[in-house]
């Protein structure tokens, strides 16, 4: 598991840690005019615990007004692979009766916390068990599949099914809101598949893996040198040879754009990005969760979009 450690995230206490707990109204949580059923009273809400904002958004999604989410990483300084959990977001996940976690070594902390709390009840949809992802031969599994469209539209499903099972009279109404929010998910869908078909092959460079599942959709060539996006993911320095091989992309314009992590930055990934910017390679920065003001569908829009604009469609 390599580990995003290169920002610097601000110490987690009690009383620092941020928690978004949202009970989003029927409109709201369909996201489309589904028709979700009248809220229920806040003491009989099915009780979810995210392990970050996207999940969590993509939960309230589909639950509506029937549910009580706690997305525990919504804060952009918050680091997943190095949290350290608060009192609020134990008691909380405590009293989940589902549990939405990322998987494959990103959102450990959810595991942690569950192993040590008395909840063995909980229902845990694991987003890269969903996937049906497994690591590549010699190589690490990218566990960032928020990026990969299809995998979110079957996490939608199994999010309706496990919140079925906990409140069985909302089941309809989140089978409705999952198809719902699959049928937005669909323009995304078309558009990386346009990018496939004006730019397939195209070279581009990233920071770090995050947004890899979006450029293998659009089938466009990652040609960063795999020593780069593994040290600036662990938050390693990067060796002379490496960074001077990186930089070359750009000063030879041999890609065709630079899709960068907005929420780490470091010496070398400036530089990177600097190179890019003087060389009049567009940068496309995106991030690993929701940035404010932002759900799911339309925070990858825009991510696709900014893709697709960069490449020239």
């Amino acid at each position: 598991m390599r580990v995003s450690s290169s920002r610097s995230p601000a110490p987690l206490t009690v009383g620092a840690c941020l928690v978004a707990l949202a009970a989003c109204g029927d409109s709201a949580g369909s996201g489309s005019g589904t028709g979700a059923s009248q809220s229920p009273a806040a003491s009989s809400a099915v009780p979810v615990v995210a392990s970050t904002n996207v999940y969590g958004d993509i939960v309230e999604r589909i639950g509506g007004g029937r549910v009580k989410v706690t997305s525990i990483i919504s804060d952009p300084d918050q680091d997943p692979h190095s949290y350290e959990a608060s009192t609020q977001n134990r008691l909380a996940l405590s009293k989940a009766k589902v549990v939405v976690e990322n998987g494959g070594g990103y959102d450990d902390f959810i595991d942690r916390m569950l192993k040590s709390s008395d909840n063995s009840s909980a229902e845990v949809v694991n987003a890269v068990e969903v996937s049906g992802k497994t690591a590549p031969a010699g190589g690490e599994l990218n566990e960032h599949v928020w990026y990969d469209v299809p995998t979110v539209a079957r996490l939608a499903d199994r999010i309706a099914a496990a919140l079925g099972e906990a409140d069985p009279d909302g089941a309809a109404t989140f089978t409705r809101n999952a198809n719902a929010f699959k049928a937005e998910l669909k323009p995304l869908e078309t558009k990386e598949a346009e990018i496939r078909a004006d730019h397939g092959g195209e070279p581009v460079a990233v920071t770090e893996p995050v947004p890899l599942y979006m450029i293998e959709a659009g089938r466009l060539k990652n040609t960063t040198p795999e020593e780069f996006s593994e040290a600036v993911e662990e938050g390693d320095d990067v060796s002379p040879r490496t960074l001077r091989d990186t930089l070359a992309l750009f000063t030879d314009k041999r890609v065709e754009a630079l899709v960068c992590n907005e929420q780490t930055s470091g010496p070398q990934t400036d530089k990177v990005e600097q190179a890019a910017r003087a060389a009049g390679i567009p940068v496309v920065p995106v991030t690993e969760t929701l940035p404010e003001g932002k759900d799911y569908v339309s925070w990858m829009t825009a991510n696709v979009g900014a893709l697709a604009n960069a490449l020239g469609k």
